[in-house]
């Protein structure tokens, strides 16, 4: 166990945090890599409009359940084990995408998809808080945070290029290549970081009181639904922008790469002035002041959306501030939702992020459900987003903390 180096500071991307690295890659390849083919998948499958949505909002489904069971799982067996039996079925349901041939079949798939690949997406952060204390956890987040800029710009641009030289059933074999290439990762560089010796076996009672626990503390919900709620408004992004950019304002499938690739540069560059700025600030005070920038676009959105004053410029502008905002919420508030659970940081990461994605959930199938041939439905789905990730930081934690100073202290504390 790696007991020794967990509360050194991180000097530079040492070996373990640079495979978290690809490991979280699977998010967003798994996400973003297939949106430049939404047009193309629903023609070769027959599919209503809108329907390939639905593979989105299925994908987010599998995540958001599967991480309630790897988060206890790897609290009691470590955090290896869960990873590599979720790796191995996203392999697997990879390749069933790959063959699918209907939309209802590749729904399904897709909820394999992710029920497996959420093992990859929130054991890193378990791990991240085995090894650092809450500041370094922020920070660590920060450095993750370049993977899941990059990741973006490079995703719908690989997808894209897959269209013209293979087909959209190739995107999903590459996927269950990387999958294949992780579980070679993990078992040849990861070392377990979770000491079992001294836990209580798993029953389904703990478990569930455990969860109960958590939902009851107001600070950590605030922090887990003040995040979640912002990262949904981004994958509301994800789930819409196809048909805005490409179909409404007639982007091509490879350029779309390029507008999501601007959005995932602002989201590294934010990331990355935050690791600067937790030098000399908490992760409390400074994502108190993030969440102003997706609840002010937020707000811009409904107005633009409800007045019939948006274009493509305004969309364009929206969605970067938005999802460049995410690099400082997003590292911010997973951080302060684990500071006080280091024992039971597998239970609490998972509960933070299902709660993520059971919003991104709800996001990317209301722009489903809402579709209307026009924008508006992004734009509403965005701005209540930002607004609500506002008001439920603002409620539920905010009134707890009042200048840098103070916060400093309740974080030590907590540590």
């Amino acid at each position: 166990m790696p007991s020794a180096e967990s509360k050194t500071p991180l000097k530079g991307i040492p070996g373990w945090l640079a495979l978290l690295g690809v490991l979280i890659a699977i998010g967003p390849l798994s996400i973003d890599m297939y949106l430049p083919s939404f047009p193309m998948v629903e023609l070769a499958l027959g599919g209503r409009p809108g329907s390939v949505e639905f593979t989105l909002a299925s994908f987010f489904i599998g995540l958001t359940l599967g991480q309630l069971f790897y988060g206890p799982l790897s609290d009691r067996f470590g955090r290896k084990p869960p990873l590599y039996f979720g790796l191995a079925l996203y392999t697997l349901a990879s390749i069933s995408c790959a063959l699918a041939p209907s939309i209802p079949l590749l729904t399904f798939g897709r909820f394999l998809q992710g029920l497996g690949g959420c093992a990859g997406i929130i054991i890193p952060s378990a791990i991240v808080r085995d090894r650092c204390s809450a500041r370094e956890s922020a920070r660590a987040f920060s450095l993750l945070m370049l993977v899941m800029g990059l990741a973006p710009i490079l995703a719908p641009l690989l997808g894209g290029w897959i269209l013209i030289g293979w087909s959209w059933r190739g995107i999903f074999c590459v996927l269950a290549s990387f999958g294949s290439a992780c579980l070679i990762a993990i078992r040849l560089g990861l070392t377990e970081s979770h000491d079992t010796t001294h836990e209580s076996p798993l029953r389904l009672k703990a478990v569930i009181l455990n969860y109960g626990h958590l939902l009851m503390n107001k600070a950590f919900l605030g922090y887990a639904l003040g995040g979640g709620l912002a990262m949904s408004g981004m994958f509301a992004y994800i789930a819409g922008s196809p048909f805005v950019l490409i179909k409404l304002y007639n982007v091509s499938p490879q350029n779309y790469g390029w507008f999501f690739g601007v959005n995932a540069f602002g989201l590294i560059a934010s990331s990355q002035i935050n690791a600067h700025l937790l030098k000399r600030f908490p992760a409390t005070f400074l994502l108190r002041r993030a969440l102003w920038i997706p609840a002010i676009t937020g707000i811009l959105l409904l107005f633009l959306a409800f007045t019939g004053l948006i274009s493509l410029p305004w969309f364009v502008i929206c969605f970067f501030c938005f999802v460049a905002s995410l690099g400082c919420i997003i590292p911010n508030a997973t951080a302060s939702a684990l500071a006080t659970h280091g024992q039971q940081a597998g239970t609490a990461a998972a509960l933070a992020s299902a709660l993520q994605f059971f919003f991104a959930t709800l996001a990317g199938a209301m722009v489903g459900l809402m579709h209307d041939g026009s924008g508006r439905p992004l734009a509403t789905v965005m701005g209540v987003c930002g607004i609500g990730a506002w008001v439920c930081h603002r409620l539920l934690v905010s009134h707890h903390e009042t200048v840098p100073s103070n916060e400093a202290k309740i974080q030590e504390n907590s540590i």
